[in-house]
């Protein structure tokens, strides 16, 4: 694909943004929809993408009932930027969302701005009831926090962290840190209240989203659940119980990792049980993702702990192994389930699907990048739902494109091209036998960078409290 079509490609995109939305709502009950997003986990670590050695199977059921997609990618190869892009239907990019927020609780820079509308704010507008349960990240100013933002109900914490054993719960809350990470240690956030917990923290996040789905299933007005788990995301903490089940893996790191993830494993199925009890699961739209992919050793390029599988890379690289992601979608009123889609989606085209099957409208200043996937599910619509999709990591300089098998990325020091169709772990640089097709690339790169925003819109991670010092390994 040339530059020209590209931009072409481009265009149309643009245009269908602004098309009339779709309006299921009008024909149908509104659907429910439970939206689960874990924390770092990798591309492989699911049954549905080839993990052996962690069974998922309630995860599994999702694909397994609904769609498995083998080529969908997040925004972003780090938390807070992918979340933003997920939550906007638009890239975080167009509102300088381009890294990890300092977490400054009296700083109303950090965090999605109060100009994006979000994907709660948005299912407020179609009459819905919402609550997010886990990881928020998306600001910790009162202004920014979740039942600012749309929710109706909150039950988590507003940093992009957590300890999950309450012994080590120290802070009432955020504003006390002193250090970088501190609000590991914060007690967790009910609605308006700062509360203490007893329990395995993914555990005590199921038993919130559980009671949610047997509360609000069967009212008239429908639900949106934002299972946010903070698993398997550093520290690694497991309870005997799950790690008990794991004695096979020799590796104590990897062993934690796996019990830490077939515990989200069993709120899962727990909240999918629910749903069957309560009757309504023919008609609510689950879906399973991962905010990046898996850690890894920068140093040696090694996954010491998470796997993701035949990928190059993981979280914070632009490698495929960073931005690509299990995902699956299970309705069985709308799409047919038990099957693969293979052309690349985006995390965006969650809230760009939901926003059209409702017939919400969207601000034509600011439309989404995230499209209606529905079509293509169902088979009216063919080819590639993301014919491009754009990356950049602002602070490093670096950039990518996926353009359907074609995987340009700039590392900051050298210009690579992949084939992803034959070479998904981007081992093959065949940008040297397309140097005419490298500089059209960027070119076009450099169209779409020069509609974001020039700056990032706070600051970084590390620069509140003061006394923070250096890094550590958590974020």
């Amino acid at each position: 694909m040339n530059a020209k079509r590209i931009m072409a490609t481009m265009a149309g995109m643009m245009a269908l943004a602004l098309a009339p939305a779709a309006t299921f709502a009008q024909e149908a009950q509104r659907p429910n929809v439970v939206l689960v997003i874990t924390d770092d986990q990798g591309y492989a670590d699911v049954g549905f993408n080839g993990s052996t050695d962690i069974p998922t199977p309630n995860i599994d059921r999702i694909a397994r009932e609904g769609v498995r997609f083998t080529r969908a990618y997040v925004t972003f190869p780090v938390c807070g930027p992918s979340r933003a892009g997920l939550l906007t239907g638009r890239h975080q990019s167009r509102f300088g969302y381009d890294r990890n927020p300092n977490g400054d609780p009296a700083d109303p820079r950090g965090g999605i701005p109060r100009t994006e509308e979000i994907l709660p704010e948005m299912l407020k507008r179609a009459g819905y009831y919402s609550m997010i349960v886990g990881k928020w990240h998306m600001g910790t100013h009162p202004t920014l926090r979740p039942r600012s933002r749309g929710f109706d109900e909150f039950y988590g914490f507003i940093e992009g962290g957590h300890s999950y054993l309450p012994e080590e719960i120290e802070f009432e809350d955020i504003s006390q840190s002193k250090k970088l990470y501190d609000w590991y240690r914060t007690k967790l956030i009910d609605n308006g209240a700062r509360v203490t917990f007893g329990q395995y923290l993914t555990d005590e996040l199921s038993d919130r989203a559980v009671d949610f789905v047997r509360r609000r299933a069967g009212q008239p007005q429908p639900f949106f659940l934002y299972l946010a788990y903070n698993a398997p995301h550093a520290p690694l903490q497991a309870s005997e119980k799950y790690l008990a089940g794991f004695a096979h893996i020799a590796d104590p790191k990897r062993r934690t990792y796996a019990a830490m993830i077939s515990a989200v494993d069993d709120g899962v199925g727990r909240v999918l049980a629910e749903l069957d009890a309560k009757g309504v699961a023919d008609n609510t739209i689950v879906i399973f993702l991962s905010d990046n992919g898996g850690v890894i050793d920068r140093a040696t390029g090694e996954q010491p702990v998470a796997d993701n599988g035949p990928l190059r890379g993981g979280k914070s690289q632009l490698f495929e192994g960073g931005i690509r992601v299990p995902f699956a979608l299970r309705w069985p009123a709308m799409i047919p389930g038990g099957r693969d889609f293979t052309r690349p989606v985006s995390a965006m085209d969650i809230t760009g699907t939901l926003a059209a099957q409702l017939g919400i409208a969207i601000n034509p200043d600011r439309p989404l990048d995230g499209v209606d996937l529905v079509p293509y599910l169902k088979g009216e619509k063919t080819g590639d739902p993301q014919p491009v999709l754009f990356f950049r990591k602002f602070d490093q300089k670096q950039a990518a494109m996926v353009i359907g098998d074609l995987k340009y990325v700039d590392t900051g020091e050298n210009r690579l091209l992949f084939n992803l169709r034959s070479d998904p772990g981007e081992k093959t640089n065949i940008a040297a036998a397309n140097a005419d097709n490298m500089a059209q690339l960027a070119k076009v790169y450099a169209v779409w960078h020069a509609q974001m925003a020039a700056q990032p819109a706070f600051p970084p991670l590390g620069t509140w409290p003061k006394a923070a010092g250096a890094k550590d390994k958590r974020q």
